[in-house]
């Protein structure tokens, strides 16, 4: 079986679970060099659509991504990746999860308390 990178424009899915609570922490996406690079090292490796090049995670705030499992969709279209997270926090504005928002009465709410200060990490560029 391979990996279906045509069906939108080279780029597949790639939801981030942490391997040992389930949760998601992050979605990214991933050409074919960034998902060989990511089985080649053994650290999450992700392709920017803003910077348009092969992006390791955690290259800037050291909070890289240990791959425990990676599984793909019926499609080949998607992927799972199961990993460790190394570093208080995976979303570059300071928490654990990207998924720190909760839509609540209408509207969206900071559901959980920072991990880290991202100003402290990446200076003015988070």
């Amino acid at each position: 079986m391979n990996l279906d990178f045509q069906k939108s424009d080279g780029l597949i899915t790639a939801v981030v679970q942490d391997h040992a609570s389930g949760r998601v922490l992050m979605v990214g996406y991933m050409n074919q060099a960034a998902f060989d690079k990511t089985v080649e090292t053994g650290f999450a490796t992700f392709y920017s659509r803003s910077r348009r090049k092969l992006w390791l995670k955690g290259e800037t705030s050291g909070h890289r991504l240990v791959v425990k499992e990676i599984s793909t969709d019926c499609d080949g279209d998607a992927l799972l990746l199961k990993v460790e997270a190394l570093g208080p926090g995976v979303c570059h504005e300071g928490y654990a999860s990207c998924f720190f928002r909760r839509l609540e009465n209408g509207e969206w709410k900071v559901a959980e308390e920072q991990t880290y200060d991202p100003h402290a990490v990446y200076g003015g560029k988070a």
